[in-house]
């Protein structure tokens, strides 16, 4: 937060101010003492006040927590407030004994054993002629352009909680390599049988006379089957035997890389000291955030009324909000998550009226050229539509997920965190996929048959499969929305808002700044925080791990149809860990460093979408595709165990003398049309159960069923033996900490024994001697920063006033 300061002169609390000779300017060696702040170097200020008013309760609130910091022990500086200085900094630095304190309680490791430095100094200088001369500079210049995912310097600057994000990142971008050339070699065997594929070759076939029903009432004609070879071969590419094993494979896939995560982040942990890390439960304060916002409600903005209520509530301990209090906000969440999750559906059911009603106009067309590619392009624009849904409902979903948990008044900062995440990713789960799922599992299955069709608004058609099936069309609506995604969500926004906003928030303090101002006095030199604050503020890494989270759906969900997803995902993931790269250290404030030791709930999400990618992939396979169909006719309806006949077999008949009045095709190409036929397994015309499904049908039904169980409990068992092959800890991490805890025990036993020694000499003064150690070296302490200061010869407060270069 910042404010801009007017004709107001603040009034420092005694003590508040502590110089800093040892700012320097970036182009000089020392500051001119004539321009205001060159005493003083950095910032936090409270709030941003409008009126003299609003000033004036800022600058109390702003006081009272400078007092509280300096309670806390840090040392705070601030710079001479001048009219044209614009923004101000306030400076905090943490004294050694702070940090010392702090340390002690996050249980900040230190050796356990006497190190000889000497001897190592002496010896780095004895082989230092012989070391390469590289500068560091150099180094970090090198790594800097280097893809790779995280190292031990970005963890230092970055903290541990971004350090696992791009170590997570980095792995998965890893194994989408095996998995990109296993889905180029799945995809080349469809390209390489697609000229041996038998039911291709029968549909391509003009001397196969297939006349087939009407795709539209009145203005379409029938059609022969021929018609639609291309679409035929084109479905070869993803449905064929390869994509059976390819799904197989990913699931498999899915679990390695979470047993690899697993024992890539224990091995992170240990590395980076994080083995005996207790995260805190930070407060969220919600009895203040309750009645801040029922302040809100009743429009009292006064930030005097904010720091009441704080006070009111620090005197009233004992009031908690109830379940009963709670109710309300649980009861606004589930309605609104309802009607959000309604929303999507309503705007997938609005692109299929639009799908309908287009094609239903392209098909009166007298040009033959839109008649022919009616299909290509309804579902062309149909999915550029949904598209850009997609984007417009994600960015609305991301506000509405945070303001629906502030709602909820969560009480911890970790709780709140996680209901976020829940629910942004619920509804951007359901806003992602929901078309696909309609494509993959709905479409065509309730359009009804010939002579008794499914209509809505009482004049269109329900829409069907193409004649090859609506694989094709699932690949198609997966492949450009999950490509659109990465290229406009995940870059483009990426860079292009943070400059924007960026750009943005520099015209606006520049039409704030006075005119009469600009050029009257000189001002200090811009230092680096004055640059760093014009940068785009840091908001986490939900956004990160969302947008990845949603392609490794479009990686395992469907990948049955579309076998090439990993190989854009690896793609895109190259790109995207350099602009991450870029974002974070050029575009981004430095983020806060936070301490954690896995990725929290993000890895029970991957492991329930690993889980749910089985049931979906085992649905596709059966439901979608013709893999099934083609094996139950193969082993069961063929004459001689092959492929022949098939495409006959799964064609029925249907009575042109029974359509619906006023939905009879007005014929000019075909005379004489007694029965057309139309893909579905039902009993012909001539039948005593005419148009009742046949028992080809149920028979594959059956087959279908008992593939997603087969698949199923196969995959899971698959799954198992790799989770159980691959252990959550390396061994040779799990020998180094048993080792380590065998080391810290003996120093510790050897440290009571010295106690234990000490007792006895005072209780025997005869035989009084000081405790012995071993070697003649100084007593070693474990884990404990408390030695240095007891070695310290000053005291505490002489020690705070030592400033240290920040």
């Amino acid at each position: 937060h910042y404010r801009k300061h007017t004709h107001l002169t603040n009034i420092h609390l005694p003590g508040a101010l502590i110089p800093n000779g040892n700012t320097r300017s970036p182009k000089k060696s020392e500051i001119p003492d004539h321009l205001p702040g060159s005493k003083k170097d950095v910032i936090i200020d409270i709030v941003r006040l409008e009126d003299h008013l609003e000033e004036e309760e800022g600058r109390i609130c702003r006081e009272e927590f400078e007092k509280t910091l300096l309670e806390s022990g840090l040392e705070l500086e601030k710079d001479k407030e001048i009219k044209n200085q614009g923004t101000v900094f306030v400076r905090l630095h943490a004294p050694w004994h702070v940090l010392s304190r702090e340390a002690e309680f996050l249980k900040v490791k230190v050796q356990t054993k006497k190190v000889g430095n000497k001897l190592n100094s002496i010896w780095e200088k004895l082989t230092k002629p012989l070391q390469p001369n590289v500068s560091e500079s150099q180094t970090i210049n090198k790594n800097k352009h280097v893809s790779s995912p995280f190292c031990r310097e970005r963890m230092k600057y970055f903290g541990e909680e971004i350090g696992l994000y791009f170590a997570w990142l980095g792995l998965y971008t890893e194994l989408l390599i095996p998995a990109s050339l296993v889905g180029i070699i799945v995809f080349l065997y469809g390209c390489a049988t697609i000229d041996n594929d038998i039911p291709s070759v029968e549909m391509c076939d003009e001397k196969n006379n297939f006349t087939m029903c009407p795709l539209c009432d009145k203005s379409c004609d029938y059609w022969n089957l021929s018609n639609a070879c291309s679409t035929a071969r084109a479905s070869h590419l993803f449905d064929n035997p390869g994509t059976v094993f390819f799904s197989i494979f990913m699931a498999v896939w899915a679990t390695v890389f979470l047993a690899c995560w697993k024992r890539r982040q224990m091995r992170l942990t240990y590395k980076w000291d994080l083995t005996v890390l207790e995260e805190e439960e930070v407060s969220r304060y919600y009895q203040i955030y309750y009645f801040i916002n029922v302040y809100r409600l009743l429009d009292y903005r006064s930030i005097f009324n904010y720091c009441f209520i704080i006070v009111f509530l620090e005197q009233a301990d004992n009031d908690k909000l109830t379940w009963k209090d709670r109710v309300p906000g649980y009861l606004g969440n589930f309605v609104s998550i309802l009607f959000m999750i309604g929303l999507t559906f309503s705007a997938v059911f609005g692109v299929i009226i639009y799908r309908i009603s287009v094609e239903a106009a392209m098909a009166l067309s007298t040009n033959e050229n839109t008649k022919s590619n009616i299909r290509v392009t309804v579902t062309t624009t149909a999915v550029i539509i949904n598209l850009l849904v997609i984007l417009i409902l994600d960015e609305i979903y991301g506000a509405v997920a945070t303001w629906l948990t502030e709602m909820e008044v969560p009480k911890t900062e970790k709780i709140f965190e996680e209901r976020l995440i829940l629910k942004a990713f619920l509804l951007k789960f359901v806003n992602s996929y929901a078309s696909i799922f309609y494509v993959a599992f709905f479409k065509g299955r309730f359009a009804g048959r010939p002579g008794q069709y499914v209509y809505v608004f009482n004049n269109f058609r329900m829409e069907e499969c193409a004649p090859g099936g609506c694989l094709m069309e699932l690949c198609i609506q997966l492949s450009i929305i999950m490509l659109g995604k990465q290229l406009i969500q995940n870059n483009l926004f990426e860079i292009g808002v943070p400059r924007m906003k960026k750009l943005y928030r520099k015209l606006k303090d520049k039409r704030a700044e006075p005119e009469e101002l600009t050029n009257s006095t000189p001002t200090r030199q811009a230092q680096q925080w004055d640059q760093d604050y014009k940068l785009e503020p840091y908001t986490g890494l939900t956004p990160e791990y969302m947008e990845m989270i949603i392609q490794f759906g479009f990686v395992t969900l469907f990948v049955a149809s579309f076998p090439l997803a990993p190989l854009f995902a690896l793609l895109n993931n190259i790109i995207e860990i350099r602009l991450d790269a870029k974002k974070f250290v050029a575009e981004l404030r430095r983020a806060d460093a936070v301490r954690a030791k896995d990725i929290g709930i993000w890895y029970i999400i991957l492991s329930g979408m690993g889980k749910f990618s089985v049931i979906i992939n085992a649905f596709v396979i059966a439901v979608t595709s013709d893999f099934i169909p083609r094996l139950v006719y193969q082993y069961m309806y063929s004459d001689d165990g092959s492929m022949h006949g098939f495409v006959n077999h799964t064609l029925s008949y249907f009575n042109v003398s029974e359509f619906q009045q006023g939905t009879n095709p007005q014929s000019v190409q075909f005379i004489n049309v007694k029965v057309c036929r139309y893909k579905d397994y039902r009993e012909p015309p001539w039948s005593e159960d005419a148009y009742d499904y046949s028992k080809e049908y149920w028979a594959i039904l059956a087959a279908r069923l008992a593939f997603v169980i087969i698949f199923q409990n196969l995959v899971m068992f698959l799954s198992e033996v790799v989770d159980w092959l691959i252990p959550g800890t390396p061994k040779d991490i799990s020998v180094r900490i048993k080792k380590e805890k065998t080391l810290l025990d003996d120093v510790f036993l050897k440290k009571e024994d010295e106690k234990l020694q000490l007792i006895k000499s005072f209780l025997k003064p005869n035989q009084r001697q000081k405790p012995k150690v071993a070697n003649g070296a100084w007593p070693t302490r474990a884990a404990s920063f408390t030695h240095y200061n007891r070695n310290q010869h000053k005291s505490l407060k002489s020690f705070s006033l030592q400033h240290t270069d920040v």
